[in-house]
């Protein structure tokens, strides 16, 4: 008896696991997907997916962080199109050494989390407020930066995370298992670190974590300067998959697909709640989702509603938890 009940201890707790929804979605989406179009499964086809997963990818590892403390960030997609259009016009209509230009790139998406967190840790706004001012700083500094042209025939140093190498009869680019190193850090760094645990303890309860002797306003404020470092990061897998500095790229859907990558990979947004492997799987939720979707010949508009429906669902679910748990 004392066996049979603590199995089920352990199998409740595994399945109250932020990880175990999200998984279970993708794990019934590839199937569904998988009867209705033979080409689904294709190696060439769900390298395709993780492509597309990328740079969304990585911007939803800063954006959990954010989440992670209560708060949230609307502009990681204009904060990223920035840096890679400082990237893109600095080495080709400037002629500044490639690499320079990468790093400046992400230096000014940097500086933006730094001033998002200036503003949330420092001044105690409200993150959606004072992220909702910077993505409409960042939008106007682009198209101002740029002259609304478009950057093209770039330096071979910022195409490398664009490069192909193939596994069986996939082709898949570099900025992929980039994608997954940056993952495995940021595990690292929330799970094994003092850091990450006061990560957690600040978006718990923050009085509380103050009380305790965290010094809050710097833990927030280097969230949202990590934030900026993996917005600049994006920046770049984005230059490298697209092989341009287009002004126009990364400030339509890619500041609410981070955000969806999130809540849908089971981060609560009252915060202290998540895992960066729940966002990676929600990332590939949204692309299988958009990539079966279309390969069935589902219009992008209907595409955009079932992205939408998912969200609704697990902010739903995450609700009802914050009220069970409170």
């Amino acid at each position: 008896m004392t066996t049979t009940h603590a199995a089920f201890r352990v199998t409740r707790r595994m399945l109250g696991a932020p990880t175990v929804g999200p998984l279970l979605a993708l794990i019934l989406a590839m199937a569904f997907f998988s009867v209705k179009s033979d080409v689904f499964l294709e190696g060439q086809n769900l390298s395709l997916v993780l492509q597309q997963v990328m740079v969304v990818g990585v911007l939803a590892i800063g954006q959990t962080f954010i989440i992670l403390t209560a708060g949230i960030d609307l502009s990681c997609g204009t904060v990223m199109a920035f840096g890679q259009i400082v990237m893109t016009k600095l080495a080709v209509a400037q002629g500044v050494d490639p690499v320079l230009a990468i790093a400046l790139g992400i230096a000014a998406c940097v500086g933006f989390g730094l001033l998002n967190g200036l503003f949330v840790a420092g001044v105690r706004l409200p993150a959606f407020i004072v992220t909702l001012g910077t993505l409409n700083i960042a939008f106007a500094l682009t198209h101002v930066y740029s002259n609304d042209e478009t950057y093209s025939e770039l330096p071979s140093q910022l195409l490398f995370f664009g490069r192909i190498f193939t596994i069986g009869n996939a082709d898949i680019t570099y900025g992929v298992p980039a994608m997954f190193v940056l993952f495995g850090i940021a595990w690292y760094l929330l799970t094994k670190t003092t850091w990450g645990r006061h990560v957690f303890a600040v978006g718990d309860n923050l009085e509380a974590a103050r009380l305790m002797g965290i010094k809050t306003r710097r833990v927030l404020l280097s969230v949202y300067v990590f934030a900026g470092l993996t917005y600049g990061i994006a920046a770049m897998l984005l230059v490298a998959r697209t092989e341009l500095g287009d002004p126009n790229a990364g400030q339509t859907t890619e500041n609410l697909d981070a955000i969806t990558a999130v809540v849908l990979g089971g981060t609560s947004l009252f915060g202290g709640r998540g895992t960066v492997i729940g966002t990676l799987i929600g990332a590939i939720v949204i692309g299988v989702f958009r990539n079966g979707l279309t390969l069935i010949g589902v219009e992008v508009v209907w595409q955009y509603f079932v992205t939408g429906l998912l969200v609704i669902l697990a902010v739903s679910v995450d609700q009802l938890t914050h009220r069970r748990r409170a």
